[in-house]
């Protein structure tokens, strides 16, 4: 991963072997901190939800990326070392309290830049939709995977934030209004808006 000022970046792993990350609420709580202490000194967080087996971060960076990290023999941005300190010291946690070993997350996190994508061309999709898609496509995962009915009963995202349920502030709502047309009178509506599979498959 490489990460470039002033872009909005879509994040996410999953469980080696496709395995679970998060075994308790608490589990779920413990990363959230991790993140809060490992990422959001380095960029903010536009959206997120963590998910049994996965998790997805929306991220916008900012001039602190540019701060470059001696890593061994190699310079890395802080975001970049912001993740693998994230993930690596939520591995020995969430190890030592399971009495596991091993790899918890498949070796490389995936991040997709949607502020450089280049979108579809036999269709009549802006930036600012595909932007709006992938915000809405976060918060929708746990109704596609059929874990709650509604998008308000999962605690582990920034929905209830976004939609004024919970005083949340990890997320920069913020920038989520000017990059992903976040508008607090109609997100639950937006949230619920139909997305077909082709567009799922443009984010992964």
């Amino acid at each position: 991963m490489q990460f470039i000022e002033h872009h909005l970046y879509h994040i996410y792993n999953q469980g080696n072997n496709q395995q679970n990350i998060f075994s308790s609420p608490e589990d779920y709580i413990i990363f959230l901190k991790q993140a809060r202490s490992h990422i959001l000194t380095h960029t903010d967080i536009v959206a997120y939800c963590l998910m049994p087996n996965h998790f997805h971060f929306l991220i916008y960076t900012n001039e602190r990326v540019n701060d470059l990290i001696q890593q061994g023999g190699i310079l890395i941005d802080p975001v970049t070392n912001a993740i693998r300190k994230l993930l690596s010291g939520y591995a020995r946690i969430y190890n030592k309290r399971y009495n596991k070993s091993g790899s918890l997350f498949r070796q490389k996190t995936k991040s997709k830049c949607l502020t450089e994508i280049k979108v579809c061309e036999n269709k009549p999709i802006t930036l600012a939709d595909y932007c709006f898609n992938c915000f809405n496509y976060i918060h929708q995962n746990p109704l596609k995977a059929k874990l709650v009915r509604r998008m308000e009963n999962w605690e582990y995202s920034s929905f209830k934030d976004y939609a004024g349920l919970r005083n949340g502030t990890l997320c920069n709502k913020a920038i989520a209004e000017k990059y992903c047309s976040f508008d607090a009178n109609n997100f639950i509506k937006d949230a619920y808006c139909s997305i077909d599979e082709e567009s799922f498959g443009n984010f992964l």
